[in-house]
């Protein structure tokens, strides 16, 4: 097969995991100048809004709400912690557990972070319900996948 005859499936632009993945770096990108506001990165902000919802999560809990392992986000704990935004405490029940709670500083940094869902519908140009719709059919996606998984 000559160079220039490709088989379609296999073109960049025709690939969803392109589109999903392209549009990931682009949104953290634009996330970035909003968090850096705030002392946060991407990664730490997600921790931060898991604490948000609910404060004194474990970390293994922090970890699979963020569908990552606990080893890749203990440097994060520990970065949020000595900026005085979260504070890491063995459980006195099991010492190989470690539980998460917001400082005053942390809970007071919501309400800093709370215009940033609005900054990217803005930019998005689409309306809240197209984005919630959006949405909607991603987690879908995200548990197909995660149940076609082995």
């Amino acid at each position: 097969m000559a160079q220039n005859d490709t088989c379609s499936t296999l073109q960049l632009d025709d690939q969803l995991c392109f589109a999903l993945y392209s549009t990931s770096l682009l949104m953290t990108k634009f996330y970035k100048p909003l968090l850096q506001a705030l002392g946060l990165t991407y990664p730490q902000y997600l921790v931060m809004m898991t604490l948000w919802e609910e404060d004194g999560l474990t970390a293994g809990t922090i970890s699979r709400r963020l569908m990552t392992d606990t080893g890749s986000l203990t440097p994060i704990f520990k970065r949020l912690q000595a900026d005085g935004l979260l504070k890491r405490v063995r459980s006195t029940t099991d010492e190989r557990v470690v539980e998460l709670f917001l400082t005053g500083a942390g809970r007071e940094l919501r309400e800093r972070a709370e215009e940033i869902p609005d900054c990217v519908v803005m930019a998005s140009g689409a309306s809240f319900d197209d984005l919630n719709s959006l949405k909607a059919r991603l987690e879908t996606l995200r548990a197909r996948l995660q149940e076609a998984m082995p």
